[in-house]
């Protein structure tokens, strides 16, 4: 049974990673506007492992004796200036549902809940991999430039990840 302290946090990391999964569907379009697939594919397949992160939640609270909430959404950013401005509202929105993440664990070993610490592990490890990633893409993005070559390879290169992620980063349930 969920402490009402953790399932509110759990709640609230809900909504977290739902405004990220709309977020990146925005980025995704943009890329796709502006011709660049490989960047495009990349955010939508970011968009669906942010939305499979929320429904694990969702599914968690549910099944601990919580109500999992159905969270309001906001229209995110749609406009940039360029790709590298993209990637770093990207970054940005990582580091935002780090800090959830980090709350919600610091929560629960307040509250001594120590299923949904364990649960919240994966969590952990998933968001430093997801941080690593954006700057990764920030730095080779300074390094090539945004030069018309440059865009080309850097569309190239984020596409690249696109296909050895798998659709969702998922553990087996």
């Amino acid at each position: 049974m969920l402490s009402p302290t953790v399932e509110s946090a759990l709640n609230d990391q809900i909504s977290i990673e739902s405004h990220s999964s709309n977020a990146y569907l925005a980025l995704a379009s943009w890329c796709e506007t502006k011709g660049m697939e490989g960047s495009a594919k990349f955010f939508y397949l970011q968009s669906e492992e942010e939305r499979a992160h929320m429904l694990r939640l969702f599914k968690y609270i549910n099944d601990s004796g919580g109500k999992a909430l159905t969270p309001a959404l906001n229209q995110p950013r749609t406009d940039f200036s360029d790709i590298m401005e993209v990637v770093e509202y990207f970054l940005k929105g990582e580091v935002r549902v780090s800090d959830g993440i980090n709350k919600l664990v610091y929560i629960a070993t307040q509250e001594k809940d120590y299923t949904t610490l364990n649960f919240l592990q994966w969590y952990v490890a998933e968001q430093h991999e997801e941080e690593t990633t954006a700057r990764n893409i920030k730095d080779k993005i300074n390094l090539i430039g945004l030069e018309a070559n440059g865009l080309y390879l850097i569309d190239k290169e984020i596409g690249a990840l696109a296909a050895v992620k798998p659709a969702a980063s998922e553990p087996a349930n």
